[in-house]
């Protein structure tokens, strides 16, 4: 997807230009913080997403999407909250509040690839069944159905594949936005698993391929597989 930012704070652009480069699929045209230069920019030439920030001087995100005649897919960028319903009245993909993490952002890129294939017909040949993970210095592509179950220490989440198992820095909640609810359930404060793989569920745990996985009291009502 072609994508371009807009936003009056640099350090805040550079912030979406490096999670940006971290996403395969998308490809960061320009970055503004100039709304005006912008829109110029948009009148010349074609765009799939924008993101975009609310509060800025002049002219703010939601006036600057309602003046588009085409709109692209927009994703707002903002400190503030108060803007959030009508951020979505506007079909806003996602609304992004600041600082948000790479998985927060990899979730409304991902949610905005959606509709971008859906818009172009083309959902049904290129659905997307990976997720790419930041292990090292290396960003390893996964496959969903290569998932076994995801073990959380801290900041730190270890991807539990058939395999191999991959560590990643990241939060239990911000891998469990990256992953589909169809596939995935959190059965623990620590602990998420793939229910396809899932082969007994007993009182306080389950078992995966010999594993044996908690599951947390609080967790048992969501284990619907």
């Amino acid at each position: 997807m072609r994508a371009i930012a807009v936003d009056d704070e640099p350090l805040a652009l550079e912030v979406v230009k490096t999670l940006a480069s971290k996403v395969p699929y998308l490809d960061l045209t320009a970055t503004f913080t100039d709304a005006f230069q912008a829109l110029e920019f948009l009148q010349r030439e074609s765009v799939d997403l924008i993101f975009l920030d609310i509060k800025m001087p002049d002219i703010t995100g939601l006036e600057f999407v309602t003046s588009l005649q085409k709109k692209p897919l927009v994703i707002f960028t903002t400190a503030y909250s108060e803007h959030a319903v009508t951020s979505f009245e506007l079909d806003a993909v996602d609304y992004l509040l600041k600082p948000f993490s790479l998985a927060r952002f990899v979730k409304a890129c991902n949610k905005a690839q959606e509709l971008y294939l859906l818009r172009n017909g083309s959902a049904a040949d290129t659905a997307k069944d990976y997720v790419f993970l930041k292990t090292g210095y290396e960003q390893v592509k996964v496959h969903f159905e290569e998932i076994l179950y995801l073990e959380a220490a801290g900041n730190y989440v270890t991807f539990v594949l058939e395999d191999k198992k991959l560590l990643t820095r990241m939060t239990i909640s911000e891998a469990s936005d990256m992953l589909p609810e169809s596939k995935f359930v959190r059965v623990h404060r620590s602990y998420i698993v793939a229910k396809n793989r899932i082969d007994k569920i007993e009182r306080h745990q389950v078992c995966i391929k010999g594993n044996e996985v908690p599951v947390g009291a609080s967790y048992m009502q969501q284990l619907q597989v």
